[in-house]
């Protein structure tokens, strides 16, 4: 449970100090290197950890083409770059998911229970974990769109507030929003924590321990 509160306060600090930057500072160089630096060091650890050295070269190329612009001193006028970085992560993931809901493949939150689950899983599981992939395919060509939509027609702190706290807040409240209506939909489905949902979709491998 602390690792949650520890995430979710470490990620609430990142969104008040990017949507700051963007707002007060969207030229700084900082600005940039606070915006896509930690996200790329993720890419690059997750890649390391499951062995995908072509993405480990990718995140390694950008980040070293990141400090190749904080040493030139940015950008300029960055805007169009954090839109078009924020759409990119969440059209890309959206993608993933979408990917997944194809004939013979395995949808996306189907294959996360079924590693909770230790590769058994009641049958009623089965569409409602698709239904559930969908939902979240729905939300990240959303999120997409209201990005879109905010850049071209609000003023850019909207945009910015959109990005950094209404689109993770949106996650959670989906990712809560499923939890709880999951047991009501289907009580006899087994508990499990939200927690071990999210490391099942984390991390690599196999089944997941549920403590």
């Amino acid at each position: 449970m602390w690792r949650l509160v520890l995430s979710a306060l470490s990620l609430a600090f990142y969104a008040w100090l990017a949507h700051w930057l963007m707002v007060n500072a969207p030229d700084s160089p900082w600005a940039l290197a606070w915006l896509l630096g930690p996200p790329l060091v993720m890419a690059a650890g997750l890649a390391a950890a499951r062995r995908r050295w072509r993405t480990l070269a990718l995140s390694g190329s950008a980040l070293a083409a990141l400090g190749w612009l904080m040493a030139k001193g940015g950008l300029g006028d960055v805007q169009r770059l954090y839109v078009l970085q924020h759409a990119l992560i969440n059209g890309a993931i959206g993608t993933v998911f979408a990917a997944t809901l194809r004939a013979g493949r395995v949808p996306m939150i189907t294959s996360v229970a079924l590693k909770v689950h230790g590769g058994q899983m009641q049958a009623a599981k089965f569409p409602y974990t698709r239904r559930v992939t969908e939902a979240w395919v729905a939300y990240f060509f959303g999120v997409v769109l209201l990005s879109l939509l905010l850049y071209g027609f609000a003023n850019w702190a909207v945009w910015s507030a959109f990005a950094n706290f209404v689109t993770p807040l949106l996650a959670g409240a989906l990712l809560v929003g499923e939890w709880r209506l999951r047991y009501w939909l289907h009580p006899e489905f087994e508990r499990v924590p939200i927690s071990v949902a999210i490391r099942a979709f984390r991390e690599p491998g196999g089944a997941v321990s549920q403590r």
